[in-house]
């Protein structure tokens, strides 16, 4: 399983603003992911790539559509981050969402 993890930068988040929370679970810091940069494809990348338009209908999900292409429903945010969508909550049914393939190929822009 690919991890969209692989490559990030773990920091230790101690921020006041947190302090509160901190002291009510009993722990002084948190581990954290830092956000990552992911670049989007180049014109020439992007002409490397088979990209399948899906029609988004009622009930869809990122990590179904995944799953249906890519055999695995954690690879949700290939599909978010390709469609600059980070979250299904903005999709209507009728909207069309790009699923890029190969999974390989994308994954290798992504630097993953």
């Amino acid at each position: 399983m690919i991890s969209r993890y692989a490559n990030r930068k773990k920091v230790i988040n101690r921020l006041a603003q947190y302090a509160k929370l901190f002291k009510e679970r009993g722990i002084k810091q948190v581990n954290q992911y830092t956000t990552p940069k992911l670049p989007y494809p180049s014109q020439d990348e992007f002409n490397e790539l088979n990209v399948v338009n899906h029609l988004w209908k009622q009930g869809d999900r990122y990590y179904k559509l995944a799953s249906e292409y890519y055999d695995d429903a954690t690879l949700w945010w290939v599909i978010a981050w390709f469609n600059q969508t980070p979250t299904e909550t903005t999709l209507q049914p009728g909207d069309v969402v790009a699923v890029p393939l190969p999974l390989d190929k994308i994954l290798e822009y992504y630097d993953i």
